[in-house]
This record gives structure tokens, sequence and C-alpha cells, in this order.
């Protein structure tokens, strides 16, 4: 029953390191982990201290080395000090991952290839609730001064609950009893974004605080971890946007031409409130018993300013063109009726999370484990649309002639009306999209509601021989997730078609000089529509209710694991090999639309799976690992394409039932999973490794045109087909294809190889990954949301006698990338490679002197003031989104005592 605990203390204590005040805290939560028992690990007990950026590399490497699952981690510098001020950005750093900006910051994480909804983020080892529609947690929910280390799975194992296709992420907070000390740390850090005040109100300086206090009472048996953390961060984006680009009469039809543009500025103004706390008892040496809390209060208000030009799309005439091997690059358009776009966008979303685990080792070898957990996310998301123009309708008021120029950083334009004069622009519905209703904007309210309760038991028995134990658990997880949608039309209050901005609501004009437009009128559509200028009109179109869903699954797990340590020879095989059984009850109910008639409808599935699992490490003398890993893994659908909701009707053409909508009967994707790695180790201060895997996905989730059957829901009044089999679009289980790929990662302090490099090192990977997935049945292998073919990064440092200084690159290649489109709805589209350069310069101030326990940082993000960048197929030059965020600088201290 000792053997793999010696294990465990011989790989940590070969290496002659305590990582004291920075990996330490790292190394403990791992000892403490109650929700992994694999995860036990004793503490190095020699005195040499590595502090700072170092240490928490070196946790990395020890965290990498002593498991048997391909694993990559970040774990804290220090008490409430990752590497990087987002969770996120510091995850997009560790090998094969990447992430995809959202409003300039890292929100989703993408693992080997696969899109954000692919893998599953835990806090504390158990299943998180997401502010999104669908299952992929936003990380920048998430404090990282909350956060002590991160743990991604590569690969699958039997005891881990909730894993998902790509990886699972396992968010872990401090265990104060393992901590073992007395720690408060208060700190806080100014922030700057060098685009300036783009809109009206909007700020370039933000700032975050935090407070973290750890203890130990009552003889080392009660231990406390409290932390707290407020931001209030301004973001700033200019954004090129095309509607497209269309044939270029009557020059040529064939060369392409702007469609139509929808270019905005954006400021956001992020508030988050993030508290965190854990307590843990331990009233008897061999029963520990912790629970955990944490809440976030995340508010997202942007405002959006910019002018839509309908162009070749519109009712625009092209004049002039300019053709050059196929493509307009510059020219003319007259008779242009511009909408001056005034949108607010609020995003709303409170985030509870509570565990209690209950944790007891027997000195006979018989260990057991209990936990309850709970997670609820609350977010209500609302974008009001206001339109402006100079006159109501098409061919009304004043028109501009507007000259071009497309490149690829986007068009510019030089217009000929002011579009700052209040007196020229006009609050109405220039383009007459509201038909008969008389529009003048659009709201959209989007309540989204997530639910998760999770009950786990576990029996474990340590052995000696072969086996180092057998794990069984049960696992009970109960998830509920709805969104309700509420749209209305904004119209002008008393009936009226266009009105003037009253006074006391304008504003300072917006700058669109990087669009060559010049200012605009500024106003906050919030406000008009407080202040009773708007009023809302609903809209009563079946399309809003067959957005909605509601979708509950109740899953259980049971799990046996047999855990590996054996010596052969000179060398070590360690490893485990399991199985999961998971049944999975779904339902799904809301509105079915037939023929202009909703009806409240439920459906759903059930299904098992047996998901074997095989992890083998063999440690060789040298310090060589080779690993192997073989599982059947499974992601279940996006929780929005679950939705029972569709609208259909008789289709007279066809003489059928047509219609569109989700599929209650989803089942998960499904992948026979394959992994190899070969690791070289430096002790646990560096590592080379060379990772190879393979996934053959056995399905996939497509949109399609299918036949469908009709008989069980109502039926619309009037003519009917002759068959209730008709045809529905909707997500649907088919064939799947393979994802494969190869990994080069490395962690190298250089002072280890040359004596005169002391301080310096290196950090970072490269991974290559082909898909042969077909997105569409039938059609031809093409990429998948989320794959990037190359993704690098890599850290240099230096840090010695309280300096340290780094600068870090992150590179991914095209791939195709999820917005936000009309409505909230997602939206894809092919984006351009993109490289982010970082750097930090910092000191900590040495023991000994009057300023012990402080350090100063200054940081700065995206240095290159990289784009983000999204085009048509049709060429290079047809550029749809050409986002700029800008270059932020950070400067802040944290003191510790």
């Amino acid at each position: 029953m000792t053997k793999a605990i010696s294990f465990r203390a011989a790989l940590l204590g070969a290496t002659g390191l305590t990582l004291a005040a920075v990996a330490a805290p790292a190394a403990a939560q791992d000892a403490g982990d109650t929700t992994n028992p694999q995860a036990q690990e004793e503490a190095p007990t020699d005195d040499i201290v590595v502090t700072g950026f170092r240490a928490s590399l070196e946790s990395a490497v020890n965290a990498k080395k002593s498991r048997d699952q391909v694993v990559e981690s970040v774990s804290a510098e220090d008490i409430a000090r990752l590497p990087d001020a987002s969770i996120a950005e510091s995850i997009a750093r560790l090998p094969g991952l990447t992430s995809q900006r959202i409003s300039g910051r890292s929100s989703g994480v993408s693992i080997r290839g696969f899109a954000p909804d692919f893998s599953t983020t835990l806090l504390n080892g158990r299943e998180q609730t997401s502010t999104g529609d669908n299952r992929a947690v936003e990380y920048d929910q998430y404090p990282s001064e909350v956060i002590n280390q991160v743990l991604v799975y590569k690969t699958a194992q039997a005891t881990l609950i909730g894993q998902g296709l790509s990886g699972t992420v396992d968010l872990k907070t401090i265990r104060p009893l393992e901590y073992g000390k007395r720690t408060i740390a208060v700190g806080g850090r100014g922030v700057y974004t060098d685009l300036g005040k783009l809109n009206a109100g909007s700020k370039e300086y933000g700032y975050r605080v935090f407070g973290t206090y750890v203890d130990q009472f009552a003889n080392d048996t009660i231990g406390i971890a409290l932390s707290a953390n407020y931001l209030d961060e301004p973001y700033q984006i200019q954004e090129f946007n095309a509607w497209g680009y269309a044939g270029a009469a009557p020059f040529d039809p064939n060369a392409g031409v702007i469609g139509g543009s929808k270019s905005y500025v954006t400021s956001t103004n992020l508030k988050r409130l993030g508290l965190q706390g854990t307590v843990q008892y331990k009233p008897a040496p061999n029963y520990t018993i912790t629970l955990d809390g944490f809440y976030s209060d995340f508010d997202d208000p942007q405002i959006k300013r910019g002018i839509e030009l309908p162009l070749a799309f519109g009712n625009a005439t092209l004049t002039q063109a300019n053709i050059d091997n196929g493509f307009v690059t510059s020219g003319q358009f007259t008779g242009v009726e511009g909408v001056i776009r005034n949108d607010s966008f609020s995003r709303k979303a409170k985030l509870y999370s509570f565990g209690m685990n209950q944790r007891y080792e027997g000195d006979d070898g018989w260990n057991a484990m209990l936990d309850i957990s709970y997670s609820r996310t609350d977010r209500s998301e609302t974008i009001i649309e206001s339109y402006a123009g100079t006159g109501y309708g098409q061919n009304v008021g004043a028109r501009d002639t507007l000259g071009f120029t497309s490149g690829t950083t986007g068009t510019v334009f030089s217009p000929t009306l002011n579009y700052s004069d209040p007196s020229l622009i006009l609050l109405t519905d220039p383009q007459g999209w509201g038909g008969a209703n008389i529009q003048a904007g659009y709201f959209n309210d989007r309540i989204v509601k997530d639910e998760i309760q999770q009950y786990r038991g576990e029996v474990e028995k340590e052995m000696d021989g072969f086996l180092r134990s057998i794990q069984f658990g049960l696992n009970y997880t109960r998830r509920e997730k709805s969104l309700t949608p509420d749209e209305a039309l904004l119209q002008l209050s008393g009936g009226l078609r266009e009105r003037a901005i009253p006074q006391e609501y304008l504003l300072g004009s917006t700058n669109l000089s990087y669009l060559g437009l010049g200012p605009m009128v500024s106003y906050d559509p919030a406000e008009l529509l407080a202040g009773g200028v708007y009023t809302l009109s609903p809209n009563t179109s079946l399309d809003v209710p067959a957005k909605a869903f509601r979708v509950n699954e109740d899953v259980m797990s049971a799990y046996l694991q047999a855990n590996i340590d054996h010596e052969i020879g000179a060398s070590v095989l360690t490893g485990n090999i399991g199985v999961q059984f998971v049944s999975t009850v779904q339902k799904s109910s809301g509105l079915v639309a037939a023929g202009g008639v909703l009806q409240p409808t439920q459906a759903g599935d059930d299904y098992i799976d047996v998901l074997p699992v095989l992890n083998l490490s063999l440690r060789l003398p040298s310090d060589f690992v080779i690993r192997v890993g073989a599982a059947r893994q499974m992601q279940r659908a996006r929780m929005d394409d679950m939705r029972v909701a569709i609208g259909y009707g008789y289709n007279t053409a066809l003489n059928l039932y047509t219609g569109s909508g989700g599929n209650p009967y989803l089942r998960p994707i499904r992948s026979n999973s394959f992994d190899l790695t070969l690791e070289k180790y430096f002790g646990t201060k560096g590592y080379i490794a060379l990772q190879g895997f393979y996934k053959d996905l056995k399905s996939f989730v497509y949109n399609l045109e299918v036949p469908f059957d009709y008989t069980t829901y109502p039926k619309p009044a009037g003519l009917r087909p002759p068959t209730d089999v008709g045809l529905l679009t909707q997500p649907i289980n088919g064939a799947g294809g393979n994802i494969y790929g190869a990994e080069l990662a490395a962690t190298l302090p250089l002072g280890e190889l040359v004596g005169a490099l002391d301080g310096f090192g290196v950090t970072g990977g490269v991974s290559y990954t082909e898909t042969g997935i077909s997105p569409t049945p039938g059609a031809p292998a093409e990429d998948i949301p989320g794959y990037s073919k190359w993704v690098a990064n890599g850290t240099a440092y230096f840090e010695k006698w309280g300096f340290n200084l780094r600068g870090s690159v992150r590179y991914r290649s095209s791939f195709i990338g999820e917005l936000s489109g009309f409505g909230g709805n997602r939206v894809r589209r092919r984006a351009l490679d993109e490289t982010i350069i970082d750097g930090q310069i910092g000191y900590d101030f040495q023991s000994g002197s009057a300023l012990e326990g402080v350090s100063i940082f200054v940081q700065g993000q995206n240095l290159t003031d990289e784009p983000f960048v999204t085009v048509d197929p049709r060429d290079s030059r047809a550029i749809i989104d050409y986002q700029s965020f800008g270059r932020r600088f950070l400067a802040g201290a944290t003191l510790r005592f």
C-alpha cells in the first residue's frame, strides 16, 4: 500500500526543491485534491527556495510529470498571481491550445483544433454552468486572482466526471490546510487602452483590486481561504464590417465589389465582482471536510456607433470602378442612403457555485469520498438597435455620393454628407426595414438560466502488488438550461415616422475617421427608450419563440478504475485502466409553430454509453517517460441544437410540410481516441515532449434538410398534404471523420544547460493538426469551427535577484471563427492567422528590504496591435471583418505578508 506514495515522494524529492511561496500553493492544491484521488502527492522537504515565474513553471512541469494522463497546467506564481491577467490568456499559452478574441479579450479556449463547445470546464473537479448559450465556459467570469492552478487534461480517465471530447479544464482554488501558513495578499493594477475614448462617455483608463486571506486555526484542523476581486476595465474596438461582396455591374458582373458596410466603434466597460471562499475542517487525521463557494457578478455594457451603408446590395448605384484581377479596389456609389446606428448591448450575468466534499482515508487502505455541488448562472442580454437617417424609407431625404477604396484592412469611404449634423439626421427608418410597420430600431432581450446539481460518491481500496488501488464511484448530474427571447420593434412614440433627436439626448460626436466617414451624431438609445422617445411593439413573428429552448439532462455515471504502479527492472510502469457507464435521459420543451399556431411540446431521448479508457506511463531511469492512452470519448450536442422548438407549415409547391428548428433526439459526438507521448525531463525543472494524437470520430452533428415525421405534432388548420412525412432543416447525427496531429512542447531553464545563462529560460510549444471531417454529409472535408492547422506559443524569460522580465508570442493559423450576428445568433466566418505579442517587466523586493513582500510590474498586451480579420472566400482582399483592439498597458503592485 506504500508503493505509490514512495514513487510520488521519490519523483518529487529527487529534485531537491521546495516551490515555496509560489508553487507551494499549487503543489499543496494537488495534494489536497478531493475530487481526484490519483492527484495526491507528498510535498518535498528540502529548503532551497524557488519563487516567481520559474517556480510556476516547475510546478507545471511537476504536474505534467507525475500524472498518468497527458496534462498541461498553469500554476500561480504566488497567492493571487497567475502569470497573466486573464485565465484564458494563461491557458491559451499552453501547447496545443489557443483562443479567439471577443471584444479584445480571450474568453473561450480551443483544445487540439476543436471549438470551445468540445471541451468541458470544472471548478475543483465539479461541472460548471456557462454564461453562454451552450456548454462552453467563458473564462472572463473567473478572476485570475482566485484561481491557484489550472489543469488541462488532454486524455480521458474513468474517474474524471464531465470530461470533454477535446479536453477537460479544471480550475483549482487554494486548499488552506495543505497550504499550511498564514498569508495576506492585497493589490491592484491600473489599465490603459491606447485607442482612447472612441465613444462619448467611454473610458480609456480602468483598474482592478483584490485581496486574499489564508490561515489555519485549532492546531491546523481548521483552514480558511477568502478571496475578493473587483475590476472596472474599458475595452475599445474599431471595426470594419462588410455585408459581403456582389458583382460589379454594370462594369464587370464577375468582379467583386463591396455590397454594403456595417462598421462600428465599440466601447465596453467590463465590471466584475468575484468572491471565493474555502473552509476546511479536519476533526481527525484521516477525515477532512471541505466547503467551497464562488460568486461572480458580471456586467459588460457596450455602446456601438457607426453608419450602415447599403451599397451594391442596396439601392445605391455603382458609377465608378477600378478593377484589379477581378476585384474592385476603388470606385464611387451614388444614391447612398446611410443608416446611422447607435446601438447598445448590455450583458449581465451572475454565477453561483457551491460544493461540499468529505474525504476519509483509512489506516487499513480503505478510502471514501462524498462530494455534493451546485452551480447556477443567470444571464440577461439586452440589445437595442437604433436607426437614424435623412428621411423615412428609400429614396427620401438627402442621399450621399460616396467614394471608396477597398483593400486588406477593409474599405475607406469619402462622403459628401455631414453625418454629425443633427438638423440633417433624424430618428427614423431610412431603408424601410419595418415594411408595413413603422420601425426605428429593434429590441432583443435574451434571458439564459443554467443550473447544475451534482452528487458523487467513491470508494477506493489501496493494494500491494501490480495494482496500487481500485476505485469505484457513482455520480449523478442534473442540468437544466433555458433561453427565453423577448423581441420587439422599436418605434417612435405617437406613431411618428421620423423625429429630430431631442437636444437633451445628444452627446458629443463619434469620430469615424478610420473609415473616412468623419464624425457622426451620437446618443444613447437606452436613454431614449427610458425617456419615452421610443416605445416597444412586440414582435409576433413565430421565428422568435422558435429560438427559445429548455433542455433537461439527467446523467447517471458509474465508473471502475484500477490504478497501476509496478516496477519493471529499473523502470516503473504506472497508469490506470477503467470504464465509465453513462446513462443519459434528455428532454427538451418549447413551443412548436404549426401554421401560425403555437403549441407547447416536449420530446427527448435516453441512451447509454460505455466508455473504456487506458492510460499507461513507462518511467525510465534516465528521466524519460513514454505514455500511451486509448479511450472512448463523447461530447454532448450544443444545447440550442437540442431545442424542440420548430416552425413549419404546408408548402403548396412541394405538397409537403416543411420547416426548420432543433432536434431533441440528438445523440453525442463520439470518438475513439489514441495518444502517444515521448517526454524527457530534467528533474522537475524542465522537459521536452513530443505528443501525437488521433481521434476517430464515429459521429458528428450537421445541419441538414431531412425527412421528418410530423405525425405527433399539431397540424396547421386548412389544407393538409397527403402524408405527415415532410422535410425539416435541423441538426442531425451523421458520420464523423478524423482529426489528428502532433505537438512539440518544452520548458527549458537555460541556466541548467549553460551556467552563464542562470535566470534565463524558455517555455512553449508548436502543434500541427489535420482534419478529415465533413461538416456537410457527402461534401468534401473542410475545417470545423475553432480548427487551426498550426498553433504556436512561446515565452522567453529572465528572473533573478528579484527582477523578472518576459516576452510572449502566440500564433494561430487561419480558422473558422464564431461571431455574434443579428439578434445574438452565431455566425461563422473564415478568420485569418494572427500573432499576438505580450510583455512584462517587474520587481519583487527581496528579503531584508524595507519593502519586503511588495511586487511591482508593468505589462503590455497585444503590443503589435494585431487585428482580428475575417474574409470572403472569393478574394483575400474581400475583407468581412477587420477589428482593431489596440494595445493595453497594465501597471500594478501586490503586497504579501
